[in-house]
């Protein structure tokens, strides 16, 4: 019953932006950590960012400093700014929900905690 929709990926180059947005109307709003995963053909998926529920922001590495989520409390909207793209960042991008965090922020972004999942979007940066 419970759905997210990402939307907003597309094929961009080098040092580009998109900005990938997450309906979560259907959460209640503010109960939960979100996050933002990449995944690749043959990998599992891997966390990107995360937002916790107090506002703190968690990053995996390889995207901190250029990638930004954030959440439009009037819509429930997540949002992922992602800039100065590269071919690493290509992927397919899943938004979800942390319902099995209960310790202090900021959750984990281990992917076994997420869920329910979008469809995801495709995000492709070419050379």
């Amino acid at each position: 019953q419970l759905q997210l929709v990402e939307s907003g990926g597309g094929s961009v180059q080098i040092g580009g932006s998109l900005r990938l947005s997450c309906d979560a109307s259907s959460l209640t709003y503010n109960l939960y950590c979100m996050g933002w995963f990449r995944q690749t053909p043959g990998n599992e998926r891997e966390g990107v960012a995360g937002l916790d529920v107090d506002g703190t922001t968690i990053y995996d590495k390889s995207v901190k400093g250029r990638f930004t989520i954030s959440k439009d409390k009037a819509t429930n909207t997540l949002y992922l700014q992602m800039n100065n793209l590269r071919p690493e960042d290509t992927g397919e991008y899943y938004c979800a929900a942390n319902m099995r965090w209960t310790g202090a922020p900021p959750c984990t972004l281990r992917r076994e905690y997420f869920g329910p999942w979008g469809q995801g979007t495709q995000v492709s940066v070419s050379s």
